[in-house]
């Protein structure tokens, strides 16, 4: 199983699951790190201890970093990545909000190279939706659903490697069909505060 695991939980406030991250490895293709809608204004001692944790583990930690659909400035994307780079170690990058349309591709492209050039062995992009094929050359995983369950199981939606589900409010019995992807019972504003089922902690 390769889950992709957003997980925007303090590790103050959740141990209990960030130590069930850790010890669920194996399963993994990658943990997202979020501490402060990016990497924020100042290194997370807590964040900082379960990403060297992570990749203890063998886990890839990727960097959340917001893009804005293309209108955050090229430079503020870079000092998210440098700083998830130097303060917690992370050798991924996960660029959300990302649009579908090819009029972006190449500032993009650009993002990606930077990602690349500090450090990002693993790109992510989050579109939330399936994109124009000429973004599948830029990151190695892209994210082409992301959204409730009561939608994702109406669809038909294309399937490659480098492509990835991300589901929430999604019953146990919930099957995706992408290679990596996310299943979570959380709905609401923050569904991205529950474990993946596989994880569960009682």
């Amino acid at each position: 199983m390769d889950l992709l695991v957003p997980y925007y939980e303090h590790p103050a406030a959740r141990p209990a699951e960030w130590d069930a991250l850790v010890a669920a490895a194996p399963l993994l293709y990658g943990v997202v790190l979020n501490p402060a809608s990016g990497a924020g204004r100042a290194p997370d001692p807590a964040f900082v201890t379960v990403a060297d944790r992570l990749r203890a583990a063998g886990v890839c930690v990727l960097g959340y970093t917001d893009t804005d659909y293309g209108r955050r400035p090229h430079a503020d994307v870079l000092t998210d990545l440098v700083r998830h780079r130097d303060w917690y170690g992370a050798d991924g990058a996960f660029l959300d909000q990302v649009p579908t349309e090819p009029g972006a591709v190449e500032h993009y492209r650009r993002l990606g190279v930077a990602a690349r050039a500090a450090g990002a062995a693993t790109v992510v992009l989050n579109h939330g939706a399936h994109p124009d094929p000429a973004y599948a050359g830029l990151a190695d995983l892209l994210v082409t659903f992301e959204g409730p369950w009561d939608t994702y199981r109406d669809l038909d939606l294309p399937v490659a490697d480098h492509y990835c589900h991300l589901v929430y409010g999604a019953p146990a019995s919930a099957r995706l069909s992408t290679r990596v992807k996310c299943a979570v019972p959380g709905t609401g504003a923050h569904p991205w505060g529950t474990l993946p089922y596989p994880l569960e902690c009682p």
